[in-house]
């Protein structure tokens, strides 16, 4: 039977691929499971349709996140906190204060996209990496002071 893949197979295809598969294959699992479609000219000019309709969304939310990386590259996150001798911090910073610096100052971001691979633990100015989009990166600049 010749199928369209929805979602990628693996050993199979990647998502749009026309396949020839076992009829058993195609109707027991494939087709009940929303993986794969029969290949009719109707489904394949649908799938086309929802590939355009992903590019364009794709572009869009890439097009916001540029827009985004230019206005958090511009901005400073000053964050005040206790240290002690050797400018050592009592506690640390971590990407949950950087998030909450930046909601303050209007800039709305998740932690989770935040790139620290380890808290701060010192003062001083520190260049952090904020994965906005798939190859969207923007470098803010994190001023850790010591608080009086």
């Amino acid at each position: 039977m010749e199928i369209i893949l929805k979602k990628t197979v693996e050993r199979l295809g990647n998502t749009g691929d026309v396949v020839i598969v076992a009829n058993g294959y195609a109707r027991n699992y494939l087709i009940p499971m929303q993986l794969a479609v029969r290949a009719t000219e109707r489904n394949q000019q649908q799938l086309e349709h929802e590939k355009r309709l992903i590019v364009h969304l794709e572009s869009k939310e890439k097009t916001k996140a540029e827009q985004l990386a230019r206005q958090i590259a511009e901005v400073t996150c000053t964050i005040r906190r206790r240290a002690g001798e050797n400018d050592r911090l009592f506690g640390s910073v971590t990407s949950m204060d950087i998030a909450e610096v930046l909601s303050a100052q209007s800039i709305a971001i998740d932690r989770r996209t935040i790139e620290t691979n380890e808290p701060i633990r010192e003062l001083g100015i520190f260049m952090v990496p904020i994965r906005l989009y798939a190859d969207v990166v923007a470098n803010l600049r994190v001023v850790v002071e010591r608080e009086e």
